[in-house]
């Protein structure tokens, strides 16, 4: 192979389920003519976050699974070097792909105490056998990052939770279920984007810490992880001055944070891949095309993601890179697809899943984290509250019925919603937050938040919030409800076991 096609087994564009003709043959002249290394599959333009300003076009969007496996049958069948495959899914293939598994959020999974370790990496080799079945070689998660700023636009429910250690521990479970599963996966977002304030996706965001506190708190996981013997890891897009020298310039193409921090100081011997690079973090700073994956490649990123020039791209890396380094990443590149059976590929078919087992497996893990956070529920006295039409209940954001209704009406043998608020004395709360990130209140208007305040200052309530728990901090003081149960996400499983509460 000559030096052009060994630079391109670096490079992983976006790949859109849903797109336009058109935009699928410009897909097949890069795997023709530039002969890359692999795609990054992504739902839609729309969905992918750095370009939802920017479409218009209303696309079909049924069939996303089926629409995934046929182009990756139709792409590796014109590939003379099979592709590597990677989706961000963090949560599973249903962050990107409707009507397969979803897991729960990191955020979620970091709520659980007991056997938590064993539970998360059991969470990652399901998530990985999802993957595998559906062509996928590389998961592009977990997140490492420490949630130590809670207004942060863009990490929040991805994160583990704000203790360092905790993180690093999860993350790494999460990581090995994956790696036992046969798929790759990868720490990110390196050095760490859990204390940010802004979101990379739209701008450049800037920890201000001294290395001695960001060695304590962000690099944290990143460094147990390479301890442990991690085989890859994400950089962000995120500039960390106190670790590139002063200069407020993004890691992903930093050589002091990468090549110096990274691999020579934290001693990581892996694989280093870029976050994508169309984020506007740092696709804005380069005007000219090519420009930034020559300074991604030479910070030392040996997988570019997310490419938005990859002719010029490979054209600025051959022209400045040394043979030694190109051929130094292209067998590190090699041998990951040795590794995760890339060269292996027989069409696929499309899979199915065990949802049976899956519902097992989320009221297991419902069962662990689904929790009171203060409070005291007495279910005798809201039996007999019940049978003197003294109980109501009252959803908010929610579906008209949903699986917590149905449930506690059967149990009381009565329609709660039915009964007067006026004339109750309790009101169980039912909370389904509308967004999982912090944009808006989570979602939520203003008028219904004022309302769930006065209810619980004027009635003894007790409120089930089924959503991202950081959400709790809008709904004023937590102790004017005589009990808070918390159920993180709106699972039928989790809204189940809220009910075993009362």
């Amino acid at each position: 192979m000559n030096q052009h096609q060994k630079i391109a087994q670096c490079f992983s564009p976006a790949a859109f389920i849903h797109d336009s003709e058109e935009n699928y043959l410009a897909i097949e002249s890069l795997i023709r003519e530039q002969e890359i290394g692999g795609l990054t599959f992504f739902h839609s333009r729309h969905s992918a976050a750095a370009n939802f300003e920017k479409r218009a076009e209303v696309l079909d969007v049924s069939g996303t699974l089926e629409k995934m496996i046929a182009l990756i049958n139709r792409y590796q069948a014109i590939s003379k070097i099979p592709l590597l495959i990677s989706i961000d899914g963090e949560y599973g293939l249903a962050m990107r792909i409707e009507k397969t598994p979803q897991y729960p959020f990191a955020i979620t999974l970091g709520a659980i105490d007991e056997n938590s370790a064993e539970l998360i990496e059991e969470v990652g080799y399901r998530m990985g056998l999802d993957m595998k079945a559906a062509g996928v070689h590389l998961n592009l998660a977990p997140c490492s990052d420490v949630n130590t700023n809670p207004d942060n636009p863009v990490i929040g429910y991805r994160s583990f939770g704000t203790d360092p250690q905790k993180v690093a521990n999860l993350s790494l479970a999460i990581y090995q279920g994956m790696k036992r599963a046969g798929i790759g996966a990868c720490l990110k977002h390196f050095p760490g984007h859990g204390d940010t304030q802004t979101d990379s996706h739209l701008g450049l965001p800037v920890i201000q810490k001294t290395k001695e506190e960001l060695e304590k708190e962000e690099l944290l996981p990143f460094q147990f992880g390479i301890d442990q013997g991690v085989d890859m890891i994400m950089v962000g897009h995120l500039a960390a001055p106190a670790l590139s020298e002063g200069k407020e310039i993004a890691s992903s193409i930093s050589r002091e944070i990468i090549t110096d921090l990274l691999k020579t100081e934290m001693g990581f011997k892996g694989i280093v891949i870029s976050d994508a690079l169309n984020m506007k973090a740092v696709a804005d700073l380069f005007p000219e095309p090519g420009q930034l994956e020559w300074e991604a490649f030479n910070a030392g990123n040996d997988i570019l993601c997310f490419s938005d020039h990859v002719k010029e791209g490979i054209e600025k890396i051959a022209e400045h890179a040394s043979d030694e380094e190109i051929d130094a990443v292209f067998e590190k590149i090699w041998k990951l697809k040795e590794k995760l059976g890339v060269f292996d590929f027989k069409e696929l078919e499309l899979p199915t899943f065990d949802w049976e087992r899956h519902a097992e497996l989320q009221t297991k893990l419902a069962n662990e984290y689904v929790s009171v956070v203060c409070g005291r529920i007495d279910s005798e006295e809201l039996k007999r509250l019940a049978r003197e039409w003294k109980l109501a209940h009252q959803s908010f954001f929610g579906e008209a019925k949903t699986t917590f209704s149905t449930i506690l009406n059967n149990k009381y043998a009565s329609d709660l919603s039915e009964i007067s608020i006026d004339e109750a004395e309790k009101v169980i709360i039912s909370l389904f937050v509308p967004s999982h990130k912090p944009l808006n209140q989570f979602g939520m208007d203003e008028k219904v938040l004022a309302e769930i305040k006065n209810l619980a200052q004027a009635t003894s309530c007790m409120l089930v919030h089924f959503g991202n728990p950081l959400a709790l901090k809008h709904l004023g003081n937590l102790t004017d409800f005589e009990a808070v149960i918390c159920g993180f996400q709106s699972f039928e499983e989790a809204q189940e076991v809220a009910c075993n509460f009362f």
